[in-house]
């Protein structure tokens, strides 16, 4: 090996080692000398050691490398016995500090320097800020842990294990593809919980419209309205500008959508719906300002299920079929048609769908016009609610959807007349 890749490697040890130290260092700095097991200089040392050893495997001397890390664990281990003995007070933290450092350091040496640094970073960083993890964590409730489990279950417990390629009729379905939309949703949901559980129930309206707008501006829009239309918005209040920002946001959360899911539809797309973005934002920033104080009701509660996921997952995987079928039978105008309707009901779908199709099926721009489309028609939807639950208080609401509306349908005309 290249004795400058070896450097690197040793530099990356030596780094991780340093910022675990420093940041154990700066925690004892106000203990009495002697009293610290190990600080700056010994994490670095470890991480150094560690290091070495990891170049002396690679040289395919294990037993050497094993000695000497082991050696070292063992110094670590007697050295934060003995304090834990003499202080009487157990501190964990710093014995499995010297321990991952210990790892970092021999992982940094076996050739994965940049796992070795990126890792040291994260652990200095959950050092250093205890108090707030700790803070953190006694706010959490049963409902909390339950609701990260579940999405840890969705994203870490089945991802991995499945399977790769394509199968079922048409060769529609892709496992991984599918769950990973089931693990996008459920994150904007789970970021909107966590969110509501920082903020607060009852924090704002804006709040509330960018949290629940982030993973459904429907029923942001459906609570407002009724709000409004109930009189305890009195016609002027945030409850309006909050429609509006909700669906603006929603027109982000898509755009994200496309961005990792539909890459190739991403530049046709942002063309479409850019002008509509800039619309909705601009009136419910406006509508904002000229609305008194208010707090807005609560998103919705803890939304990490798992019927509703697999629920999503089979109507994307019915809709991926339909959509190769529709391809076989009709062309690219069939698959256009068939997203169109599909995402007037669930827009996700129809991205899923759209990318999930083989390049070449459908030209990313008529892909694009699709997909816009659905918006168009969910916003109809949006539209709808408003006037029907608001009433007369929820006016300014519905122009500004109005706006987004006609923005919107503007663009996808320009872009049909271009196709």
């Amino acid at each position: 090996m290249d004795w400058t890749a070896q450097a690197g490697q040793l530099g990356a040890a030596f780094a991780t080692g340093l910022m675990i130290g420093l940041e154990r260092g700066w925690k004892l700095r106000e203990a009495e000398d002697g009293s610290r097991v190990a600080g700056i200089r010994t994490f670095s040392l470890f991480a150094l050691v560690a290091g070495i050893a990891g170049l002396l495997a690679q040289a395919g001397q294990n037993i050497v490398a094993g000695v000497i890390v082991a050696g070292t664990a063992a110094i670590a281990a007697i050295g934060y016995s003995r304090s834990i003995s003499d202080s009487g007070k157990p501190d964990a933290t710093s014995a499995v500090a010297a321990m991952t450092t210990l790892a970092l350091g021999f992982l940094a040496g076996l050739g994965e320097p940049a796992i070795a640094v990126a890792g040291g970073a994260l652990v200095t960083a959950l050092l250093a800020l205890r108090t707030e993890v700790h803070r953190w964590v006694r706010l959490l409730d049963e409902a909390d842990i339950k609701a990260l489990a579940r999405y840890a279950v969705i994203a870490l417990a089945v991802f991995p294990f499945l399977p790769e390629g394509r199968f079922g009729p048409y060769d529609a379905w892709e496992p991984r593809t599918l769950w990973l939309v089931v693990i996008i949703v459920t994150g904007f949901s789970f970021v909107g919980y966590a969110a509501n559980r920082m903020f607060g129930a009852r924090r704002g309206t804006i709040a509330t419209a960018v949290i629940g707008g982030a993973y459904s501006s429907t029923a942001v829009t459906h609570s407002f309205a009724q709000r409004i239309g109930a009189g305890a918005g009195a016609g002027g209040g945030a409850e309006n500008a909050g429609i509006a920002l909700a669906s603006a946001v929603m027109y982000l959360r898509v755009i994200i959508l496309v961005a990792i899911l539909a890459t190739s539809l991403l530049p046709y797309f942002v063309g479409i719906v850019a002008p509509a973005l800039v619309v909705g934002f601009g009136v419910a920033y406006w509508l904002y300002r000229k609305a008194p104080s208010s707090t807005g009701p609560a998103p919705p509660g803890n939304p990490i299920a798992m019927l509703p996921a697999l629920t999503f997952v089979t109507f994307v995987a019915v809709a991926a079929v339909a959509a190769r079928w529709a391809e076989t039978r009709f062309g690219e105008e069939g698959i256009a048609v068939l997203l169109l309707l599909m995402g007037s009901m669930d827009v996700d779908a129809a991205i899923v769908t759209a990318g999930g199709l083989e390049p070449g099926t459908i030209s990313p721009d008529l892909a694009a016009l699709a997909i816009a489309g659905t918006i168009l028609a969910n916003m109809c939807v949006k539209l709808g609610v408003t006037i029907v639950y608001g009433k007369r208080g929820a006016r300014p609401a519905a122009l500004a959807l109005a706006a987004s509306m006609v923005a919107l349908a503007a663009s996808l005309l320009v872009g049909y007349l271009d196709l």
